[in-house]
Formats: structure tokens, sequence, C-alpha cells
């Protein structure tokens, strides 16, 4: 970028060096301090042994260190973007604007209001240092404006930080009511232990059972319809009872734990709520394919910025939805089954409940919701701050306000109700996770799991070898290997067959 630049100022070479200074200490010193902070925050997670927490704030890092990068490259090929020059009809379709706010020769604009006039002035300026003259002298336009690019590069930034901020705030929120799911742990704990509660012959009266009173809604397609509607208006109120809460426990645990009754259900949902959040913090490839897809349709008249609002919020209620029928199915298979049960009423947890039979999916749409609403509010931000209120491309007020209203209303809607159906529902599935485990007995696992694969090898490598028309005879025991009292058939969506399981650990 040769030459001072005469609309916008004096270059580096006639600014006095205290003012270069002074705007560089400024500038390292506030980087030094969120550097300084995120570090401190990373200790702080590892002295408290927080490490799915941790591994989140990392990959916060990394999505600053793909900004940083975005910001440089942008920088650096400024020059050659703003000098690549294109026929003047080109630039006339697929506008957000109409061309009648256009500014006219003399720098006027059909627009009532100064901020505009004084913006787009600015503009005009840029472009007349930068691009504009280079490319007259071609009888073209500039593809991109330097001021236009330097928008986009703060767009960009607003849309990384309002993303990470509000699924911190999601997963704060919705953490904290997770929590309150405590006391209905701490109360069936108490029962539990209690010798008379437990020694007490039992017959559960299928009907008469709290969750399935509450849950089953009778057979037929009349009642499959009710179903659905109980389980849409479910996620608005209420949307986990302590029956469900109950329920669903007693059958993760008879399922993957039957060698420990006195498993802390609660700690486990909490641990794989905490590694799920760094993939929800994340902005994954296909959320940039959206964002540029979005930009793309952000077409004069579509009112795309109106349209795409209802995507998240349409996608979030059938998320919930969802979650709230598979509950309501568990019910179902036991209360159609089954009259009366010795003992306790146990659901069978499976993969067959959830979309295309793999409870991950959920995950992603979480995912998927989270950022599409920040994408929104961010948009609208940055609208606002950039070119004021009226601009053209913000809409009239009746296209904004349901826009802001959507968005309160998914990030209040996904905290409070959507996220604990998800921590809750989505280990009814047929395996579990990995969190099941303490994070030292995680490492011992991946340690067994790489020896045993390794002695598979070898000893594959050895039959092959020795084998040469003999028949070899070999089977392998079947039962049930535990570890601490967990079946070791469904860590981490990975059957694990029993003549591979660890010897139990009776500790």
């Amino acid at each position: 970028m040769s030459g001072g630049g005469e609309g916008e100022g004096t270059s580096l070479e006639f600014t006095p060096t205290w003012v270069v200074a002074a705007v560089c200490t400024v500038i390292v010193a506030i980087s030094l301090a969120a550097e300084r902070l995120l570090h401190y925050a990373g200790k702080y997670l590892k002295k408290k042994n927080q490490k799915p927490l941790y591994e989140a704030l990392q990959k916060v890092k990394e999505e600053l260190m793909l900004l940083g990068f975005i910001s440089l490259m942008m920088t650096v090929f400024q020059g050659r973007i703003v000098k690549i020059c294109v026929p003047d009809d080109i630039m006339k379709h697929l506008l957000p604007c109409s061309l009648s706010l256009k500014p006219t020769s003399n720098g006027e604009e059909s627009t009532p209001t100064s901020k505009e006039a004084g913006s787009h002035n600015r503009r005009l300026l840029a472009e007349a240092s930068v691009g504009a003259g280079y490319c007259t002298a071609k009888h073209k336009v500039p593809l991109l404006s330097l001021e236009a690019l330097h928008h986009l590069h703060i767009f960009i930034f607003v849309l990384a930080i309002v993303h990470v901020t509000f699924s911190v705030l999601t997963i704060v929120f919705g953490g904290a009511k997770i929590r309150q799911l405590k006391h209905w742990e701490d109360s069936i704990a108490k029962d539990n232990y209690d010798t008379r509660h437990v020694l007490k012959p039992k017959v559960t009266h299928v009907q008469q059972h709290d969750f399935i009173k509450k849950r089953f809604l009778g057979m037929g397609t009349h009642s499959a319809l009710l179903s659905w509607l109980h389980s849409f208006l479910k996620q608005f109120y209420g949307s986990v009872t302590k029956s469900d809460y109950a329920a669903l426990r007693l059958g993760f645990i008879m399922t993957h734990c039957r060698g420990n009754p006195k498993f802390n259900f609660h700690k486990y949902i909490m641990r794989a709520l905490e590694d799920d959040f760094k993939i929800v913090v994340g902005i994954s490839w296909y959320l940039w394919v959206f964002v540029v897809l979005f930009l793309f349709l952000n077409i004069n008249g579509w009112h795309t910025y109106f349209w795409i609002a209802f995507f998240p919020f349409v996608l979030l209620l059938a998320v919930g939805t969802k979650l709230e029928h598979v509950i309501t199915q568990l019910a179902h298979d036991v209360a159609e089954k089954h009259v009366a049960i010795e003992g306790e009423l146990i659901v069978q947890p499976s993969d067959d409940h959830f979309w295309f039979h793999r409870p991950y999916i959920v995950l992603f749409l979480i995912h998927f919701i989270l950022f599409q609403n920040a994408f929104e509010i961010a948009f609208f931000f940055w609208i606002w701050v950039q070119y004021g209120f009226d601009s053209c491309i913000m809409g009239q007020v009746r296209y904004i306000v349901p826009r802001l209203v959507i968005g309160v209303f998914i990030q209040v809607l996904c905290s409070y109700s959507t996220l604990p159906l998800y921590a809750l529902v989505t280990q009814m599935g047929s395996h579990f996770k990995k969190s099941i485990f303490d994070e030292h007995v995680q490492v011992g696992l991946v340690g067994w799991a790489q020896k045993v694969k390794n002695k598979k090898g070898l000893k594959a490598a050895s039959d092959a070898s020795s084998a040469q028309g003999n028949s070899t005879q070999g089977g392998s025991t079947q039962g049930s290997s535990t570890l601490g009292g967990i079946q070791m058939a469904g860590i981490g969506r990975k059957e694990t067959t029993p003549a591979e399981a660890p010897p139990a650990n009776n500790s």
C-alpha cells in the first residue's frame, strides 16, 4: 500500500514515533492480558480436575488462532483483493441493498439520515484511495473495496466471539439446571441405603406407576398422535420430572452397571455434558459453509435474515419434542408388555428410539442451533453498530423485532429445557460414554484396549503362519465382564467382546 493516501491520513513515514509506540503498547497490553486470562483459566480448571472444560478452553484457543490466521490472510492480501477489477455490470446484481440507495456522484444519496451519508462518504474515500482509481483507469470497478473488506473482517471476529459467549452461557445455565437434579439423585440413593425399603418384597403394578401414568397414553394411532402432541407441549413445562429421572436412571444402571446399584448417575451425566461442551463451543467447517451461504443469499427483497431465524427455532422445537418422545416410548415399551412386575419397573435403553439410531445426531443439531442463533444475534449487532439501525440491510422494524424475540426464546429454551433433556435422554442409547469412568480409569482403559489390539494382531499373524492346512480349535468363553460393576459391552459406542474385557475390579 504505497503512497500517503491523502484521503485517509499520513503514512507511518510521517507519523510521530510516540503515537506509533503508544498504539502498539495498548494493543500488545490488551492481547497479553487476554492471553494471560485464558492461561490462568486453564490452570484453574486443571487444578480443579476439570479436564473436559479445560479441553473446551483449548478449543476456544484454537478458534481464536483460526481467527488470527483469517485476520492475517485478509490483511496481507487486501492490497491484491481491492485491485481485482471487474466490469461494472457484474456489481449490479445480487445486492443486499437497492441501487436507489447508492450514493450519487456528488456524495449525496436518497436516504435522509446523516449517519448513513457519512458512512457512505467514508466508503467512497476508501474506494477512491485504494482500488477505484486503479480500476477506473481500466474502465472497471473494484471487486471489493477496502472498507467493505474491513467490515467483513470485523463481522467474522464478532461472530466467533458471540458464538463462544452464547455457548458458554447455555452450558452455564443448562448446567445449573442439571445440578438441581442432584436432589433427586441424593433422595434415590438414600432410599437405596434404607434396608427396610430394599428388602421389602415388592410387586409393581405397571399402570399405577408414576412414570407410566404420566407418560403412557394408551395404544393405537390416536394415542400415538396424542403422545407426539404431549411431547411437544411437555418441553415447555416440567420437561423432566423426578419419576422420569428415577426410571431412566434405573434403566441405565440395570443395563450398563448391574453390578453397581449405587452408581452415581447424576455425576455421570454432568461429566458427559462437560465432554460434549468442547464440541459445542467450536466452529466446525460446515458452520462456516452456512455463514458463506447466508452471506450469498442476503439479497435485497428476499429478507433472508428474517426467514432464516425460523430455522433454528423450528429445529429446536423438533429436537425437544423428539427427546420428550424418547421418554414416552420407553414408558410405552414397558406398559404394552407388562401388567405387573416383580421388583422395580425397569426401562430398556436402545438406539432405536433416536433418529437414524444415533443419539449423537442430537448433539450435532444442538451445536448447529446454538451457532445459527449466535449468527443471527451477531449479524444484528454488527449491522447496527457498523451501518446504523436504519440501514437498508437491517430491514424494517417488523422484521427486526421477531428476530430478536426468537433469538432470546431459543437461548432460554435451549438452556433450561433442551440441554437438560439432552443430558439425560441421550444416555438411553444402547451404549454408554467413556465419561462413565473417572479420568485415570479412562487412561488405563485406553492402554488396555491398545494392548489387546496389539495382541490380537500378533496372534492373527502367528496363526496365519502356523496353520497351513491345520484347523485350529478355539473358543471364547461367553460371560459378562465388568469393571467396577460396569458392563464392558458398550463403551464409546463400540462393543467390547467379553473375551477382550479386562479383569473385574473388586476394590
